[in-house]
């Protein structure tokens, strides 16, 4: 269900459904994907996770996130982090006909400002916890994997340039874009080669990630459950 086309009657259900709100990012993602690619992808794993559960609602996604290594690229826009915290936490607050909050971000910019947020909102004994995802050997922003998946979630949005941006593992890149920004290290903004990705490829990892994300969702249900 999602919370946008929902009626107050839906949500009186027993026991109270759990909400899902993805976290995005409106920024650049070199020449090839749109802005809100980390939003659309956050998106598409929450519905896809929801489908057929009564016990789940999907909030409007959070197209802004903490992109300050982005600053300078045509069309990015930025929350800082402390904003973003803070909205999060007025989100979770106001959510109190939910039985739990889920958080579910794809733009890694925004994990400090989750990790605080989070962290903040448990103690004050409400039910809320975050999930990122891992994907074992992806590549970092706008690469291959980024791309496989807007294949699939999006092809039309995808454009016919697949460039080769930096490659180097993100243990090393990322001490240079926390300093510099991405333009320290790599003009066009991808830091991933693009080239390889394919919409078969995407549907395969959305198919995984949302076999993830369900099973985080089922174990934070069980776990955020009043005794």
């Amino acid at each position: 269900m999602s919370l946008g086309s929902c009626a107050w009657p839906d949500l009186e259900s027993s026991p109270r459904p759990v909400l899902v709100v993805p976290l995005g990012a409106t920024e650049q993602h070199g020449p090839h994907l749109p802005l809100e690619t980390d939003t659309l992808i956050a998106g598409a794993i929450a519905e896809a996770a929801a489908v057929g559960r009564r016990d789940v609602v999907v909030a409007p996604a959070l197209p802004y996130g903490s992109s300050g290594e982005h600053a300078g690229f045509p069309g990015t826009l930025s929350l800082g982090q402390a904003a973003l915290e803070a909205v999060v936490v007025e989100l979770v607050r106001s959510a109190d006909d939910f039985a739990a909050v889920v958080l579910l971000s794809w733009h890694g910019g925004n994990a400090e400002p989750l990790a605080r947020a989070t962290t903040r909102l448990r103690a004050e004994g409400r039910p809320v916890t975050c999930w990122q995802p891992a994907i074992d050997g992806g590549d970092a922003h706008a690469g291959r994997v980024e791309t496989s998946l807007m294949l699939a979630i999006a092809p039309g949005l995808v454009g016919d340039q697949r460039p080769v941006g930096a490659t180097q593992p993100v243990e090393e890149l990322l001490p240079s874009l926390r300093g510099h920004g991405i333009r320290a290290v790599s003009p066009n903004g991808v830091l991933g080669d693009a080239r390889g990705a394919t919409a078969r490829e995407g549907r395969e990892l959305l198919r995984d990630l949302v076999a993830d994300f369900t099973a985080f969702l089922d174990a934070a249900q069980t776990a955020l459950s009043p005794a």
